[in-house]
């Protein structure tokens, strides 16, 4: 993008180092809960030191490809996609149960771009507490801290999230008294975002709700409701990622989402609806988003802000091996970087895995970089900014830092870091040192 406000992001980013995570800010958030403090201490890679800053544009533009992309995706033509495309547990006739969307981009390019959208987005709660506990080395770069007027302070998000869960459970069940919440992950102890388990157990039980967390495996169906134990679960916070339950260990949810013995959100057809990759294809096809209702700019705009999205098929295979340097190959049903592969990586063996799975090809979309200091030395780390959605509304934003093909936890320096916006009217605010 061009422009003052836009040149102003990416020299803070480049430069700044006048904001940054007060890590005793944060261990004094902890320190009041001793289960905590423990856990992300031995998570090093899971919270950055540093903050990412954004202009406000790239992240009005960001706001606007979602919207449009919810329209298309919640309208009657895509629905139809999905119900011809979806598995069975997914397409009969069940409502879409999403809870919380993220909406991931990338800022190489001159329009942020919509890389992938998923159904569970992790780390919502995390970056509310960093938001908090942003540093200023001086007065001029607090003032940038500032949220413009129009955005919610981060504090004040948290307190929808058991109203997105309430209105979940009232389009599932009505008005039935919601009493016992299961979240659900293999082996929830072990999981590298465990920490933000236990802050959902914490805030659904200041919402009146039991909260419990639990491998899938000790769930069992009886008398045509889900337990866990001799508790009964009425509603499940499904954090797996084998979204149409169909692992032998997650039989119990696939047998009560099928019978309708408790709320799953989100539910397989959630996934279906929003985050199976096909779907991005489905958000460049013209004569779709006509007849999704998008007048011809927003179907434009929608289109320049995805990068180009492919289905990968054996019948093409020369021609994806041979513009291999310029693609992404994302399983249609994969999530992070799992089984996902940089073109200019592959080797031939790994390509032929791919044409005998179920794959699509994305454009590579480049990433804005973020300069950071680690252990004296400065480098300059890849940015992938998360939007958490609810309800239609973007409700916090937090850039992930890291080096490699994908986001991941493993990088020095990087992590989830909080987004700081310069806004419109602030492009010569900041501190005086940059």
């Amino acid at each position: 993008m061009t422009g003052r406000v836009q040149r102003r992001a990416a020299t803070l980013n480049s430069a700044c180092q006048c904001l940054w995570l007060d890590r005793g800010r944060l261990d004094a958030e902890l320190a009041r809960d001793p289960a905590l403090a423990p856990l992300f201490a031995a998570r090093t890679g899971l919270v950055a030191d540093n903050v990412v800053f954004l202009d406000a544009a790239d992240a009005a533009a960001m706001d606007r490809t979602i919207a449009l992309a919810g329209r298309a995706l919640d309208s009657t033509p895509f629905r139809q996609q999905v119900a011809a495309q979806a598995p069975a547990l997914a397409a009969a006739g069940r409502p879409a149960l999403p809870g919380l969307l993220g909406f991931d981009f990338h800022l190489g390019a001159a329009l942020p771009q919509l890389i992938e959208i998923n159904t569970n987005p992790g780390g919502l709660l995390i970056n509310e507490w960093l938001a908090r506990a942003v540093a200023a080395c001086c007065p001029e770069a607090a003032a940038v801290l500032a949220p413009p007027a129009d955005q919610q302070p981060a504090s004040a998000l948290t307190g929808k999230v058991p109203a997105l869960f309430r209105a979940a459970w009232t389009a599932a069940r009505g008005t039935a008294p919601l009493v016992t919440i299961a979240l659900v992950d293999d082996d929830p102890p072990n999981q590298y975002l465990y920490p933000e388990f236990l802050l959902f157990q914490q805030l659904f039980a200041a919402a009146g709700w039991r909260c419990l967390i639990a491998d899938p495996q000790a769930l069992a169906v009886r008398d045509g409701a889900l337990y866990l134990g001799a508790t009964r679960i009425d509603l499940v916070y499904n954090r797996l990622t084998d979204f149409y339950l169909t692992e032998e260990r997650h039989a119990a949810l696939a047998r009560a989402e099928r019978e309708g013995c408790a709320v799953l959100v989100p539910n397989p057809a959630a996934h279906a609806h929003y985050a199976d990759k096909r779907l991005l294809a489905a958000l460049g096809d013209k004569a779709l988003l006509t007849a999704a209702g998008l007048e011809a700019g927003e179907r434009e705009q929608l289109r320049a802000a995805i990068p180009m999205t492919e289905l990968v098929s054996a019948a093409r295979a020369d021609e994806f091996w041979r513009r291999r340097k310029e693609l992404f190959f994302k399983p249609v049903d994969g999530y992070g970087s799992k089984a996902a592969y940089r073109g200019d990586k592959l080797t031939r063996a790994t390509f032929q895995q791919i044409l005998a799975g179920r794959y699509v090809a994305q454009a590579l979309a480049a990433t804005s970089m973020r300069r950071v200091v680690v252990a004296g030395t400065a480098t300059e780390l890849r940015v992938d900014i998360r939007n958490y959605c609810g309800a239609g509304a973007t409700w916090l934003r937090a850039a992930r830092l890291y080096r490699g093909q994908t986001t991941n936890f493993r990088t020095p320096g990087g992590g989830f870091a909080p987004v700081v916006i310069v806004a419109a009217d602030s492009a010569d605010a900041g501190c005086s040192r940059v």
